[in-house]
């Protein structure tokens, strides 16, 4: 049963809600689901009662004893600080540098240049239709996919994974960033240390409970078994 405690509002393909569901997962925490849809009703995430728990209007935000917390990565480090269990962030320093420069290239230069809010700019106030719009997601993702995959070539802290032989935060967020680049039709191919990882999480039982496509709020022709 999931702890009453412990509430994640997301949206079943935000990214970003995407790794903090990897991250209670990996963590072997219950929890409950609140789903904010961002298309329906004008964008829940701009309703009164959500921009109160959150005023910045994104997901995910994670409710712990009444308090919110929202950003992804301040939830995934705040869960880190808070409980048990397998640790995100290594205890090593530079080890844990690397791995949090890495996860913020991410959720910082690459995530969101496809986020809702940019590409619904693009479209109302620069006239790009969606092919044009998917094109600049492409560029943009390969620019940010080059950079990360130079990084994990010369990773001095790798194992099995980003950082020795467990997942962690980095996880979190190169599952997340491929999984969406596969919306726009992104090709992987020159990026094997990447893809190498990825592989190695998705069939992992964390990663495959948060996949956007086993959701509550996922809808019937994007779910998947």
């Amino acid at each position: 049963m999931a702890d009453p405690d412990l509430v994640l509002y997301h949206y079943w393909r935000s990214s970003a809600s995407y790794r903090a569901r990897i991250a209670l997962n990996l963590k072997g925490l219950d929890y409950r689901i609140v789903p904010v849809h961002l298309l329906e009703d004008g964008g829940q995430q701009h309703h009164d009662a959500y921009r109160a728990l959150n005023p910045q209007q994104l997901v995910p935000t994670l409710v712990h004893g009444g308090q919110a917390i929202g950003q992804s990565l301040a939830i995934i480090e705040y869960l880190d600080d808070v409980f048990p269990g397998p640790r995100l962030l290594p205890a090593e320093p530079l080890a844990r540098a690397f791995v949090r420069g890495l996860a913020l290239y991410i959720a910082s230069e690459g995530q969101p240049l496809m986020n809702l809010r940019v590409l619904q700019h693009l479209q109302h106030t620069h006239g790009l239709d969606e092919d044009a719009r998917n094109a600049w997601v492409r560029h943009w993702l390969a620019v940010n996919f080059g950079n990360v995959e130079a990084q994990l070539a010369n990773n001095p802290h790798g194992g099995t994974f980003t950082a020795g032989d467990t997942p962690g935060l980095a996880e979190c967020c190169l599952v997340p960033h491929v999984f969406a680049a596969a919306r726009f039709n992104l090709d992987m191919t020159p990026y094997p240390n990447v893809m190498r990882i990825v592989g190695q999480c998705q069939p992992m039982p964390a990663f495959a409970r948060a996949h956007p496509g086993r959701q509550p709020d996922t809808p019937a022709e994007f779910r998947v078994n």
